[in-house]
């Protein structure tokens, strides 16, 4: 018999630590946010998916992982129908496209990534059959549930207080007039270069994380920091009688499946805007 519930009773870190403890082996879905599939063997997680089938197959796990060009992935997904997960990496491994510690790792990613996303949903009904289904024909990892527990909890904690420094995505940012004094020591990443690029008073987060093809979660962080370290700052509120500004302009078409957005690569960074940050850096 099934084993049946709701998050709202029973948290995922709770379902987790009992499959563990239990050693169980099989399927647990949860009807979140989006239909998730988590597959157990032995008490350790060997597969996870989220979405429709496009989503969660090997040729865009590998291309979201930056293994495959979107190219590649396209032409790979049509040679591929009826192709096993199995029999498409053994044969991507002897064309010599990617390496078989590339699959494992972007697979590792896709899984944990899938697992983490469940942590912060409220509620949603689950059931946990001991059948792994669909699991059977991909290609299945061991991974350990103690330490996938534990960072899941850690996450939710960052989750909410970032959501509570930064409620919603579909506010503005703006380069402030005076800098902090702080600025001196600033070290930036390319993917924070690449957010400031594009922080304009006209653009949201949302868009902005949509053009860096960022989740929910790592732009929030990314601001977080770039708002503590005085680069940037709140931009007013629009008045009502101000038009809609445009979107950011991208060639992208939205991917279907969970939070992240696919595009085929990021932005280049703005030298224009680099140089004006370090000229106020400089000036300090």
């Amino acid at each position: 018999m099934a084993l049946k519930g709701n998050l709202r009773d029973f948290s995922a870190a709770q379902l987790l630590n009992l499959i563990s403890l239990a050693h169980k082996t099989g399927t647990l879905t949860i009807e979140g946010r989006e239909a998730t599939r988590l597959y157990f063997r032995d008490g350790r997680l060997i597969y996870a998916e989220a979405g429709d089938s496009h989503w969660n197959s090997l040729a865009q796990i590998l291309r979201r992982a930056g293994r495959l060009s979107e190219e590649q992935s396209l032409a790979l997904q049509v040679r591929a129908q009826g192709t096993g997960d199995k029999q498409l990496g053994h044969l991507l491994v002897e064309a010599g496209q990617v390496t078989q510690a590339d699959i494992i790792q972007s697979l590792r990613g896709h899984v944990l990534e899938t697992t983490y996303r469940v942590f912060g949903w409220p509620e949603g009904p689950f059931r946990f059959e001991s059948d792994l289904g669909a699991a059977a024909e991909r290609i299945a990892l061991a991974l350990d549930l103690d330490g996938v527990i534990l960072e899941g909890t850690r996450r939710l904690k960052e989750w909410k207080q970032l959501t509570e420094e930064l409620p919603s995505l579909d506010v503005r940012l703006r380069f402030p007039e005076q800098p902090n004094g702080r600025l001196r020591d600033v070290h930036l990443t390319v993917e924070e270069w690449r957010v400031i690029s594009l922080v304009s008073p006209q653009r949201t987060l949302r868009q902005i994380a949509e053009v860096n093809q960022l989740s929910e979660v790592r732009i929030r962080r990314i601001v977080f920091g770039l708002l503590q370290a005085g680069l940037v700052e709140m931009a007013p509120l629009a008045k009502s009688s101000v038009s809609q500004p445009p979107a950011v302009p991208t060639n992208r078409a939205t991917a279907a499946g969970p939070t992240t957005i696919a595009v085929p690569s990021s932005p280049p960074v703005k030298r224009s805007v680099v140089r004006r940050i370090i000229e106020r850096i400089r000036s300090l």
